[in-house]
This record gives C-alpha cells, sequence and structure tokens, in this order.
C-alpha cells in the first residue's frame, strides 16, 4: 500500500477528530444557549413578579387610603332631611349621601347619580372593595300617599306570569333594537307586605343575556306620609342565602320619623299617588319614563367594576369574568344586582 504523505495523514486525521467532536460541540452550545435564555426568563419572570408585588402593595395602600377615607355610621342615624332614623343592628353599618356615592362611583364605576343616594347600608367588618362585599342603597320617592287596601288581594303568582309575558314583549323589542334581553327567571323571594309596619318586600331572579351567572334584584318598600322609602340590595345570586339572613334585621331598623308617618297622612293636604301596590312591584309607573332613564337604572345598578382608584383597575379586572352586556356599555361582571322592578318601555 502506498503510504500518504506525513501532512495528508495529519489533515485526515484532524478531520476526522473534528467530525467525532462535532456532536459534542453542537451539544454544549446548545446548552449554553439554553442557559442564557433560561436566564433571561427567570430575569423577566423575577421582574414580572417585582412588578406585579410592587402593584399590589400600591393597590393595597390606595385601598387603606380609600377606606379610611369613608365614615362608617353606627347604631342610630338620620337619613335624609329629617325624614326617617335607622336604629342599625351591630353587625351592619351606614355611609352618608356623599360616601354612598363615591362607593357607587369611585369603587364600583357606576356612573354619578341625580339625585345623590340618601345612604347606603353595608356589613360591618366587610370592606366594599371586597368580592364578598353586598351593600343597601337608600332612597326616596316622593310620589304620594300610596293605598294599601288592596294588598291583600294580590295573586303574586298571577303577577309573575304576566311580568313574565310582559318581560318576553320587552325581549323581543330590545332584540330587534340591539339591547341584551334581560329574562324574569322568578321570584328568588316571593313579595311579602307587613300591613302593620307598611314595608313591602320581594326579589327577582334574572337572567341577563347569555351570562354564566344569574343576578339578584332585591326591594324593600316602605310606605310613608308623602312617599316611599326605596331600598334595594346589590348583591350577587349566590349571597341570597346572607340577604335573607340579615333582611329582619334591616325592616326593623327603619321607622319614619314624626310627621313623615303613613298613619300620619291627611287626604286635605298630601297628594295621593297614581300607582298603588302592584306597580310597586311591575314598575309599570317608571316605566312611563322612558328607555334612557331606564338604561341608567341599569348601568347604576348593574356595574361592579372599581374604575377610579387609581393604580389598582388592571388587577381587579384580571380577577373577574366579564359578560359583555349590549346596551352600549363595556364588558361588566354579572355579580351585582340592578334595580329591574321597572321595564323597558317600548319605542
Amino acid at each position: 500500500m502506498m503510504e500518504l504523505p506525513m501532512s495528508l495523514k495529519e489533515l485526515m486525521l484532524a478531520c476526522l477528530l473534528m467530525a467525532l467532536a462535532m456532536p459534542y460541540t453542537l451539544a454544549n452550545a446548545t446548552a449554553l444557549v439554553t442557559g442564557d435564555a433560561a436566564s433571561v426568563g427567570a430575569g423577566a419572570a423575577a421582574e414580572q413578579i417585582e412588578e406585579e408585588e410592587e402593584e399590589e402593595e400600591e393597590e393595597g395602600l390606595e385601598e387603606d387610603a380609600f377606606l379610611a377615607s369613608l365614615k362608617f355610621q353606627s347604631g342610630k342615624v338620620q337619613v335624609g332631611d329629617n325624614l326617617a332614623t335607622f336604629d342599625l343592628p351591630q353587625d351592619l353599618v351606614f355611609l352618608n349621601s356623599q360616601d354612598a356615592e363615591r362607593v357607587l362611583v369611585e369603587a364600583w364605576g357606576n356612573p354619578p347619580s341625580e339625585p345623590l343616594p340618601l345612604g347606603m347600608i353595608i356589613p360591618k367588618g366587610i370592606s366594599p372593595l371586597a368580592e364578598e362585599s353586598w351593600a343597601v342603597t337608600v332612597e326616596y320617592e316622593q310620589d304620594g300617599h300610596i293605598s294599601d287596601k288592596d294588598a291583600a288581594d294580590i295573586d303574586y303568582t298571577e303577577m309573575l306570569e304576566e311580568l313574565q309575558e310582559e318581560s318576553d314583549a320587552d325581549n323581543q323589542w330590545r332584540r330587534e333594537n340591539g339591547y341584551e334581553a334581560v329574562t324574569l327567571v322568578g321570584w328568588a323571594a316571593q313579595p311579602h307586605y307587613d300591613a302593620v309596619g307598611k314595608k313591602l318586600h320581594w326579589a327577582k331572579e334574572l337572567k341577563f343575556g347569555d351570562a354564566e351567572y344569574n343576578t339578584l334584584n332585591y326591594n324593600i318598600r316602605v310606605l310613608g306620609r308623602r312617599g316611599v322609602l326605596v331600598l334595594n340590595f346589590i348583591a350577587n345570586m349566590d349571597q341570597l342565602p346572607d340577604i335573607e339572613r340579615h333582611l329582619p334585621g334591616v325592616l326593623a331598623m327603619i321607622e319614619f320619623n314624626p310627621g313623615n308617618r303613613y298613619a300620619e297622612f291627611d287626604p286635605e293636604q298630601d297628594k295621593v299617588a297614581e300607582q298603588g301596590m302592584e306597580e310597586l312591584i311591575s314598575g309599570e309607573r317608571a316605566a312611563q319614563a322612558g328607555l334612557a332613564v331606564t338604561a341608567l337604572l341599569l348601568l347604576k345598578k348593574f356595574f361592579f367594576v372599581p374604575l377610579a382608584i387609581a393604580g389598582w383597575l388592571f388587577s381587579r379586572l384580571r380577577r373577574k369574568k366579564p359578560v359583555v352586556v349590549q346596551d352600549s356599555t363595556p364588558p361588566v361582571p354579572p355579580q351585582r344586582g340592578p334595580d329591574l322592578s321597572k321595564r323597558d318601555p317600548k319605542a
């Protein structure tokens, strides 16, 4: 066999060694690149975690500052211009008109109210910014003295059937005009009237479009000399047991002040309301106000998106499951109940 020159043998040996070493070199290079990428990824993840922790810390500070600015009242509180007195039980507190509006607008993202609510009742020890929170808004409608003579004759089963038929007709109109359907599922609590205390309360279970969760619409009406105290619960449907547990205390604490009580009605001086007991529940009178008013009520009672407390909007939105409501409004969660004792009018 002819012997190759030494230089060529060395070249071939070098090529062989390179070929043998190539997999290990590639493996090492891959490990190096992967290791660098992992380091970069770990660094980015750590930075993101740090940013989130800073955001949560800022959020906590801003929540604390917001809560500290609210004046929680307990015991006996005056409501309105010497209109009524609330003798609050130990597990409930009261926010005045301005603070109630701040919670509704600044914390829960509702549009401003006109006029302002008279106040808000919330459970003691639970932040109004907490997911498990609920509230009762307090308003007053001075539309005249309402007779309760027909209260005992109302057939609430028949009323529900009529309201559901009207709801179906309204929903057809809503769909044709680009609005989301609102279905009255049934009574969450059948209407009950206390003829002695002049207090009416009921609850409806509502479904907005294809929303995953149904909405609770719990209402209390306290009849007075010249008008009605309007109390509406803002709560999740799954909070109904908690609401029912607090309901007796809420009902018992409400008392009109002398001069405004139901028994003091003077037919020679006081106006008589056009609506009766049935209209309080069905909302027939309010339907005459028009779609714009109804839409405003939906926004007022339905939103629960914290918009105005800086620094924690996006972190809050990440924690909620949005449902799109097509009344020209942004996505909102279905947790908080609207005051739908008022029906949508047709064009």
